[in-house]
Parts: C-alpha cells; sequence; structure tokens
C-alpha cells in the first residue's frame, strides 16, 4: 500500500507515518520508484505506536520497547535489561499519578453536578466544548 492508502487503513496521517520512520519506528520499504510501500505486517506495529503514544510513552521509550514484540503482537524478549525495566516502571508511576489526579477531577466533577441539582446518573453528556 502507498502512504496515503495506509494511512487511512491504519486512522492516521501521511505526515504521522513519516515521522514515525524518521523516528526509526516504522520500516516500510520503498519501491523501484523511491515511494514508500506499507505491507500489512505494519498495521499491528502502526496501532501498537499509537497506543504507547496516547498512554504518553515518550517516542525513546517506544522505540526500546517495539524490537521486544513479534509481528503477531506475542512478547518475544523475555528477559528486557534491566535500565529498560526501570524507565518502563517510571512510566506507569507517571501515569498512576495521572490516574489519581483524573479520579479526584471526576470526583470534584460529580460533586458540582449533584448540588446544582443535575445529577450525573445516567445522563448522556452534552456535545464537548473546546
Amino acid at each position: 500500500m502507498r502512504i496515503g492508502e495506509f494511512a487511512a487503513h491504519t486512522g492516521t496521517t501521511p505526515r504521522l507515518l513519516r515521522y514515525y520512520e524518521e523516528q526509526g519506528l516504522l520500516h516500510p520499504e520503498r519501491g523501484v520508484n523511491g515511494y514508500r510501500e506499507y505491507g500489512e505486517h505494519l498495521e499491528l506495529k502502526v496501532l501498537r505506536i499509537r497506543g504507547l503514544l496516547g498512554a504518553g510513552m515518550p517516542i525513546s521509550l517506544i522505540h526500546q520497547i517495539l524490537p521486544c514484540f513479534n509481528a503477531d503482537d506475542t512478547i518475544y524478549q523475555i528477559t528486557p535489561e534491566p535500565a529498560l525495566v526501570e524507565r518502563i516502571l517510571a512510566h506507569r508511576a507517571r501515569l498512576d499519578a495521572k490516574l489519581t489526579c483524573l479520579g479526584a477531577s471526576r470526583d470534584a466533577i460529580d460533586a458540582y453536578l449533584e448540588r446544582v441539582g443535575a445529577g450525573v446518573g445516567d445522563r448522556e453528556p452534552a456535545e464537548a466544548v473546546s
């Protein structure tokens, strides 16, 4: 697949795919014409990259983690370097802190809604305002 088709297929953009390649996370093949060619085997990798980025993981850590997975999403590096494990644990601790903060924010919003009589119950949220 060419970059535009692959971007649409994975729900990303050509710009992001080029960025992932620039960062060494993605390695599409090149056709004789120089165009990038993306095989379906890269789809899972792109989804994994997006998921890890969405979890706030830095590119440098993703770069270290990606080689630990086979194409079918099984982990093959059973004994990673201790430094990598420490970086992953530190990232996990940051995620836990964010989750605690988000939970407190949600509780504060719920308390406010209860005080103004809006309640949260089974109400559907209005469209998000940016």
